[in-house]
């Protein structure tokens, strides 16, 4: 049988180490499926059940690995329902390659049906965007696609027309005198140097020793320097604040951090940036700069890309490196510490603030407390496990009541905060790490977006543990409302609360419908436990508010206003406050 352009497109791939495609046929790609069947052998084909999941999967794959992911849709439609999940790779720049069908040349500009033009829709998204004319380019273009993915830590895009696809794979109808052709090499990625020059951890180590009120705001790009964090931390007497891509960088219970940063962050880390003189940060660009210093302070950044380097507050010294070889190297040359008087300020700030946290996590709450339902999981899951995580109510949750030990981790779509990723995400990490634990921690909102991927977790025997938070609503644009100092208005579901253990159930994986406070570990446990895909889904408080860890004046004035604007719901809102004050006041 002849050799098609697709067979050249999936054998260039697996030169390049990929093992896994996310995707959806469809008659834009049909030759491309069909280079894939002929290989199947090395490269899985995982079918999904929405496009945008793909892409989703395909992004927590490129997070949890570092390994490029890779997402496969059909033209027009298919392609455009990808962008989603691209923009969540582009913004937290992970390395993502989509690839995309298209009409036949002869058809291009016709108007023919579903013709869109994806190379030029994917423009904004893409690092590196190309529509294959000739079937010779095929293998040149996909290392190009694939190196600028990992070297701008960005997503890459190559849509094939259908006649290309399934073209001889060396054919050339133009008889070009030097057509593109692929290395003869293996497939090759040369990653920038991680180690600034000497001169640069010379001044960053002159830098650090200099200061005398010192943070470390740890992000994402520090997730592998977690013993690097740790030892400068207790050499420079310095708290580490973690922002919530980067909450797996050192451990919660850890004596060096102050928790998160931002509207889900904690109090000690917010009173941490109104009194420091120095800032360093580690592999973070973090975008929320009203949480930042307000006053002058001395920064230094390590970033790996030079671009962003400085490019959110006044930056003395930026340095381009990796986070782990940079801290290892400027280590010995920091001085350390003969009072520990400010770190330790902090640990008591602290030890407040996770006994105001515990008090919330109160087993006889009815309605269910979600701080309590996340608590539980915390509790019962293993030292390794993995957390998934959608945007909204939940994601402050899991912040606060999630708590990194072990090998834990934790993944959510941090720039774009967009709604729906937890389901696809924990999929596409459990197809990765089979023997870890993964738990989709979700809102009802998210989930119900694309739950017909639990499907693919059936289908594909994935034991995937998904736990709904679900309170009825899209919780999080309820508070925002109040706290622009507005009533709620159509945020709220109608009852009654939605039952999607039903759903598992009926499709033969685990399912449990929890309603009372008593059901929660039990349930948790159970799912926990099981082999296979389980399900379980809590009805817990709506008027449980994400309050953020230093509630300003003006927040609390428009939450104020909101209620005497008429706010439906405001005794029992003001009921759960009351609660929540009483708890941790008596902590």
């Amino acid at each position: 049988m002849a050799q098609i352009a697709s067979e050249a497109l999936v054998e260039r791939l697996i030169d390049w180490g990929v093992d896994t495609v996310f995707g959806l046929p469809g008659d834009g790609i049909n030759g491309i499926m069909e280079g894939l069947r002929r290989h199947r052998d090395k490269l899985e084909f995982v079918l999904v059940h929405h496009e945008e999941a793909a892409a989703f999967m395909a992004t927590a794959h490129a997070k949890a690995t570092g390994r490029i992911g890779v997402c496969l849709a059909t033209s027009g439609p298919g392609g455009i329902h990808l962008l989603n999940g691209l923009y969540d790779a582009k913004l937290d720049h992970v390395p993502v390659l989509a690839i995309t069908g298209m009409q036949e040349t002869s058809l291009l500009g016709t108007g023919y049906q579903q013709e869109v033009a994806l190379d030029r829709l994917f423009a904004d998204v893409a690092e590196y965007d190309m529509m294959i004319s000739n079937p010779v380019q095929i293998p040149a273009v996909t290392d190009m696609a694939i190196r600028t993915a990992y070297a701008r830590r960005g997503v890459a895009h190559i849509t094939i027309p259908n006649d290309i696809q399934v073209a001889d794979a060396g054919a050339d109808p133009w008889q070009h005198v030097a057509p593109a052709s692929n290395p003869k090499t293996s497939a090759v990625y040369l990653a920038a140097p991680g180690l600034p020059a000497a001169q640069e951890i010379q001044r960053l180590a002159d830098f650090l020793n200099d200061g005398e009120k010192i943070a470390i705001l740890a992000g994402a790009g520090s997730l592998h320097a977690r013993e690097e964090l740790l030892a400068v931390a207790e050499a420079l007497g310095a708290p580490i604040v973690k922002t919530l891509p980067g909450k797996a960088a050192v451990p919660d219970d850890s004596p060096y951090t102050t928790g998160g940063i931002g509207l889900l962050g904690t109090r000690p880390s917010e009173d941490l940036m109104d009194e420091i003189d120095t800032l360093l940060m580690v592999g973070t660009n973090f975008p929320y700069t009203k949480h930042l210093p307000q006053k002058a302070v001395r920064c230094a950044q390590i970033e790996a890309d030079p671009a962003r380097a400085g490019a959110r507050i006044p930056t003395e010294l930026p340095v381009v490196g990796d986070a782990k070889e940079t801290l290892r190297a400027v280590l010995p040359l920091l001085k350390q510490r003969t009072s520990d008087d400010f770190l330790k300020k902090y640990q008591q700030e602290m030890n407040t603030w996770r006994g105001k946290m515990a008090a919330l996590e109160d087993a006889e709450r009815d309605p269910i407390a979600p701080q309590y339902l996340m608590s539980a999981i915390s509790e019962l899951a293993a030292d390794d496990a993995i957390v998934t995580c959608d945007s909204g109510t939940i994601a402050t949750w899991a912040a606060r009541h999630w708590t990194i030990r072990g090998e834990r981790q934790f993944y959510l779509s941090g720039n774009l905060a967009t709604m729906a990723p937890g389901l696809p995400y924990a999929i596409g990490i459990q197809h990765a790490f089979p023997g870890r634990q993964v738990i989709a921690f979700v809102g009802d909102g998210g989930f119900a977006m694309l739950m017909a991927e639990f499907l693919t977790a059936i289908k594909h025997n994935l034991p995937v543990k998904v736990v709904i938070n679900n309170n009825n609503s899209l919780g999080q644009i309820l508070w925002e409302q109040m706290v622009l100092g507005y009533p709620e208005y159509g945020v709220r579901h109608s009852e009654p609360f939605a039952d999607y253990a039903a759903f598992a159930t009926a499709n033969g994986a685990l399912g449990a419908k929890v309603i009372a406070p008593g059901e929660v570990k039990p349930a948790i446990a159970r799912a926990l436990n099981h082999p296979g895909p389980a399900l379980v889904d809590v009805n817990v408080n709506p008027a449980e508010p994400p309050l953020p860890g230093k509630v300003e004046y003006e927040q609390a004035k428009k939450f104020a206003l909101a209620f005497l604007r008429g706010q439906p719901h405001r005794a029992t809102i003001a009921t759960t406050l009351l609660k929540d004050r009483i708890q941790q006041f008596g902590s």
